[in-house]
């Protein structure tokens, strides 16, 4: 299993495809032991791409100390050194458009665009669902309780007419193969932790690289009013709205395509 030696932390990585290089920075308990993941999606068709657990995720470190969002970001960087490259494609989902936010503006140099995809700014910007409020609950009540904010058109009536598919969603939402690992709880508590202080809003007026911000229609978790406002504070950003909730990635068949055509323009 490949794994980089990052300033004394060691990270697990996967690497495909070929092309110019794009690092790709995964959401909030991203496990690349989880199939599918991006590595089985069209991005290594079309780019060299480089993925990794986040510290405190999956196969990579987890120390017992606070993390920031800087710290993530400078992990990034620190990856993209391991691989030898100076610039990269960026794209970021979720907490790890959060990551990206805060890559760009610490290592401008390094990113030659930037997908935003599913995230918030914080601060004035507004925020996405505060994942720490609700770390108490175990894991069925929390699936329970975010399928329908993850998509908003998984409403009350919805789920009295489709039952069955619900109960599949609670369970698929639930499961967590890895949870009983050492330091598991511990590295995902610290990882929320970190991104509950996310907040680049005064910030994002300094990116100067292409900028697509991706959303969702029906995400509650980083709801679109809050990529509007990114989208007006990145000079010359465009905001793109998929058909779907916070997984529109794979709710539209657009997404992936326009995505592509954007780097590769």
């Amino acid at each position: 299993m490949p794994f980089a030696p990052l300033d004394g932390l060691d990270f697990y990585y996967e690497r495909a495809g070929s092309g110019p290089p794009l690092l790709f920075i995964s959401g909030t308990g991203g496990d690349l032991r989880v199939k599918p993941n991006v590595m089985d999606g069209p991005l290594p068709k079309h780019f060299d791409t480089l993925a990794y657990d986040q510290r405190g995720l999956g196969q990579s470190a987890k120390p017992d100390l606070a993390y920031t969002m800087a710290d993530y970001a400078d992990d990034a960087a620190r990856l993209m050194d391991f691989a030898t490259w100076e610039k990269a494609f960026v794209v970021g989902v979720s907490f790890g458009g959060m990551v990206a936010q805060e890559f760009v503006l610490r290592h401008p140099e390094r990113v030659r665009k930037l997908i935003l995809c599913c995230t918030s700014p914080g601060g004035a910007g507004g925020a996405s669902f505060p994942f720490h409020e609700i770390d108490h609950m175990d894991r069925e009540e929390r699936a329970r309780t975010m399928i329908p904010i993850a998509d908003t058109r998984r409403d009350a009536a919805w789920v009295e007419a489709h039952k069955e598919q619900y109960e599949q969603f609670v369970a698929l939402a639930a499961a967590d193969p890895y949870a009983d690992e050492p330091g598991h709880a511990r590295g995902a508590r610290l990882q929320l932790e970190a991104r509950a202080k996310h907040d680049t809003f005064d910030r994002l007026g300094e990116i100067r690289c292409p900028v697509m911000i991706a959303a969702g229609r029906y995400d509650g978790i980083a709801a679109l009013d809050r990529q509007e406002n990114m989208a007006k504070r990145i000079p010359g950003a465009e905001l793109q709205v998929f058909e779907g909730g916070h997984l529109f990635l794979i709710q539209d068949r657009s997404a992936f395509p326009k995505i592509i055509a954007f780097l590769n323009a």
